[in-house]
């Protein structure tokens, strides 16, 4: 993970907390149930952010150790589950997370992934993981098509986002998942997620994105002109349905 990715978010923390998405409950039923994890498997969280994977692990009965390199966001992530007692914070990178080796049983990472150095993640998951660890990847991959809110959402942000094109490219598919963790591969779960938003929502939705440009930035004031047109030709009772497929790849940590 370079400087530059962990940096990334610092100035949009607040967006993040209030309006990012979590995970549907099926990501872990997934995990306990097809992929043999236990119930009580000690986790550790790559690139743990505000703390929303962090949370539904948490949630299921997990110990967790959050793992993440900025300041701000590991800050959030205490603010909101610091009172928790299965859980914990370390400040490190997905290639450099400070763990003991062979001190967790499961690795998660949530909507991170594709800001980590693949080769040298593997060598670093499998040092922190006991024999039989599991490493589960996921992430919420936003819906392009079955909505006109949604065909033009992406339209905008091809339009106006910064680097938008660049990161949309970094989520992998599935031949380059099964690629990544090769003859570890244990399998793979796709499962609906969605928020309805109204339009204040909705811009903070946007905004949590590293790609949204901010204010004073020349796309800033189109772009907000742009959703505030789209919203209102689109919504529905004051919301609209922001959709997702949650997507789950899952593997050991040796063989």
């Amino acid at each position: 993970m370079s400087f530059d990715s962990t940096q990334r978010f610092t100035d949009r923390v607040a967006d993040y907390v209030k309006y990012r998405p979590t995970y549907p409950r099926d990501v872990v039923d997934f995990l306990h149930g097809e992929c043999g994890v236990a119930g009580d498997a000690r986790v550790a969280d790559i690139g743990a952010g505000t703390g929303i994977s962090t949370k539904l692990f948490l949630d299921a009965g997990h110990p967790v150790v959050a793992v993440e390199p900025n300041q701000a966001m590991r800050t959030a992530a205490d603010a909101w589950l610091g009172s928790a007692p299965s859980y914990r914070s370390v400040a490190g990178t997905a290639e450099a997370t400070t763990l003991d080796a062979g001190s967790v049983d499961l690795v998660i990472a949530g909507q991170a992934f594709h800001w980590f150095n693949p080769v040298t993640v593997r060598d670093e998951f499998a040092r922190i993981l006991t024999t039989q660890g599991r490493v589960a990847l996921f992430w919420n991959s936003r819906l392009l098509t079955g909505s006109v809110f949604l065909e033009e959402y992406e339209a905008l942000l091809q339009r106006y986002g910064v680097g938008y094109r660049e990161v949309a490219d970094t989520y992998g598919d599935d031949a380059t998942m099964v690629r990544w963790f090769g003859p570890r591969f244990v399998g793979s779960g796709c499962f609906p997620n969605a928020q309805q938003l109204d339009f204040d929502g909705l811009k903070g939705r946007l905004m949590s994105s590293s790609y949204a440009p901010k204010e004073g930035h020349p796309n800033h004031a189109p772009l907000l002109a742009a959703l505030r047109n789209l919203f209102e030709r689109t919504e529905q009772h004051g919301t609209i349905e922001f959709r997702y497929d949650t997507r789950v790849y899952v593997g050991r940590a040796t063989g």
